[in-house]
């Protein structure tokens, strides 16, 4: 069994500096913005350097790479001109990613701010149908939330909602990510396999993609997203082994999103794979 555990790093780096970044943690796939994570602002796509990163990624067999969209990418906003925002960011995001074809977009649903969760299912599945391209190469993953606030995404119901509202079913999936989903209420610490069988019920366990592996500072059902450190949240490290080695999951990519640096998430991820 290969094993694609990565860590989120620095688009600051370029495309290609990353898949050596990775490399250097000894990560096998690595997430990444595309844009400014909290602004609009988006660098020029380099094709020599997208080029680079797809041979450096077949070089050393990595796994499906992920792209996350900006944090303030909201699609089922009251704000009309928010939600336009939200669709030409992510537009323009999936032009890109057809530079490295066959790889991931992640995107957090977005808050419905009291407009009720069917009109925010029903804004999201509008823009996604609007922006999915035919015959494109990318899947967009829809992630697992916390459900804090008015927020989609913390009940698997509601991103069924999405799935079953829009008609670009082909090109969607799911990120499920452990802090998310332990804060949403889901006792993935003690019924794992209960779990992952009330996803399956829900959304299918073949709309799964990636997996955000996060521990949590929160207790179960906190409605909170604070992430933790591997092992030093309520999770605990032998349940993410546990995720990461569950044989509905290991086959995917695994990408910490933990309060560190790269040297740390080299150290998370070497432990990670020698306790394996």
């Amino acid at each position: 069994m290969t094993c694609y555990l990565g860590a989120h790093l620095s688009s600051s780096k370029g495309f290609y500096k990353m898949g050596q970044a990775a490399l250097a943690i000894d990560a096998n796939t690595f997430q990444c913005f595309l844009r400014n994570p909290r602004g609009s602002k988006a660098k020029a796509a380099d094709p020599a350097d997208l080029a680079r990163l797809r041979e450096l990624m077949a070089e050393h067999q990595f796994g499906p790479f992920v792209a996350h969209a900006p944090y303030i990418m909201n699609p089922c906003s009251k704000d009309e001109g928010i939600r336009e925002l939200a669709a030409r960011m992510m537009s323009e995001d999936l032009a890109l990613m057809e530079h490295l074809p066959g790889n991931y977009y992640n995107f957090h649903p977005g808050s419905h701010v009291g407009q009720g969760v069917e009109t925010g299912c029903r804004q999201i599945a509008d823009m996604l149908d609007r922006v999915v391209r035919p015959n494109q190469q990318t899947t967009v993953l829809l992630e697992t939330m916390a459900g804090k606030g008015s927020e989609i995404g913390g009940r698997f119901e509601e991103l069924r909602m999405i799935l079953d509202m829009a008609s670009c079913q082909e090109w969607l999936g799911v990120c499920l990510d452990t802090c998310h989903v332990s804060d949403g209420g889901y006792d993935i610490r003690d019924d794992l396999d209960g779990v992952l069988a009330e996803f399956d019920r829900v959304i299918g366990l073949g709309r799964l993609k990636a997996v955000h592996i996060n521990d949590s500072m929160n207790p179960l059902g906190s409605h909170k997203d604070r992430h933790a450190l591997i092992g030093e949240g309520t999770i605990g490290e032998e349940v993410i082994l546990r995720v990461i080695s569950h044989p509905a999951l290991r086959d995917l990519p695994f990408i910490l999103e933990t309060p560190t640096d790269d040297a740390g998430h080299g150290e998370e991820i070497r432990r990670l794979r020698a306790a394996l």
